[in-house]
């Protein structure tokens, strides 16, 4: 991508913030809106079966670049750590997906706001992205609005619940694969390997549940592989143009668009607790994509302290 010649380097980087931040708000609208349509086809069809059928349609999707190309977008030096990421990615997207046939939408996407958390703990550890205390407290405070959303309580962590965490914790590790492997690996590359490694490995788990699909089925299906592509070449982006820590907050939008969905399609009325929790998780969400933007690459913890922000 290149860059008009006459903006500073800090505002070069002030415009691949906006924009990552920009792509992950409309990942996660793509994304909820495909939690929606597996919430409606799950009533029928297993998730196991569900994940099979989206990685395939993601695959014919995708198709057209092969034909194109050949196999030039799948050269990689890193093969091994595409078939780590796409276990995790499908443990991320089972253990979701089972949550969505167990519990209400907005519930399950509350919880799953949990992933930045668990993905800037690990970028901190195993790849080493810096952790500014800003950010830090702005993740509290939306997690805090999550826990408002949520409520939980002695006897109240059903099973659709810890489903939900578990794909929470997948989601953040396949996050930091997703930001190693994109150093050296095109966002196509990441895209194709997900859907074709993905296909195979999912069959195996969707062949004990299997039931044939409708020609309506069929096409909620193909909308969910689809729609599943789109989302994942987004979120794929963002994550290549800024830190875990930066993009994963916007994740908190999920909350809005499933609370739109949820009242439309399922009758779903959010309380509230989800519109307070929503409100500190979109403070938190502003607060660090300004902070961001303002602070250039060589501020850290310490320049912020004196600049008094």
């Amino acid at each position: 991508m290149r860059w008009n010649a006459s903006l500073s380097e800090p505002a070069q980087r002030s415009s691949l913030v906006l924009m990552a931040v920009g792509l992950m708000v409309l990942s996660s609208l793509v994304n909820t809106s495909v939690f929606g349509l597996v919430k409606y086809v799950s009533a029928e069809i297993h998730p196991f079966e569900i994940v099979f059928f989206r990685s395939l349609f993601g695959f014919v999707t995708l198709s057209p670049i092969l034909i194109r190309h050949g196999l030039s977008p799948l050269r990689t030096r890193h093969f091994g750590l595409y078939v780590v990421r796409v276990f995790f990615s499908i443990s991320t997207t089972l253990a979701i997906w089972m949550a969505l046939s167990l519990a209400p939408l907005a519930k399950v996407t509350a919880i799953s706001f949990s992933q930045p958390l668990f993905a800037t703990v690990l970028a901190a550890l195993f790849i080493g992205e810096a952790i500014r205390a800003r950010r830090i407290t702005a993740l509290a405070v939306g997690f805090l609005g999550t826990l408002i959303i949520v409520r939980p309580g002695i006897g109240t962590l059903d099973a659709g619940s810890i489903l939900a965490v578990v794909g929470a914790a997948c989601s953040a590790t396949t996050v930091i694969f997703i930001r190693v492997l994109s150093r050296t690996d095109s966002t196509t590359t990441l895209t194709l390997y997900s859907t074709i490694l993905g296909a195979p490995l999912s069959f195996m788990a969707a062949v004990w549940f299997w039931k044939t699909p409708t020609l309506e089925q069929l096409g909620w299906l193909a909308l969910i592989g689809v729609a599943g592509v789109i989302g994942q070449l987004l979120f794929t982006q963002a994550y290549k143009l800024a830190d875990v820590a930066v993009v994963s907050p916007a994740t908190f939008t999920r909350l809005i668009w499933a609370a739109l969905i949820g009242y439309v399609v399922f009758a779903e009325v959010p309380d509230r607790w989800v519109w307070l929790g929503g409100g500190l998780i979109f403070a938190a969400v502003t607060y660090i994509t300004y902070r961001e933007r303002a602070l250039g690459p060589e501020d850290g913890p310490e320049n912020e302290r004196e600049k008094g922000g």
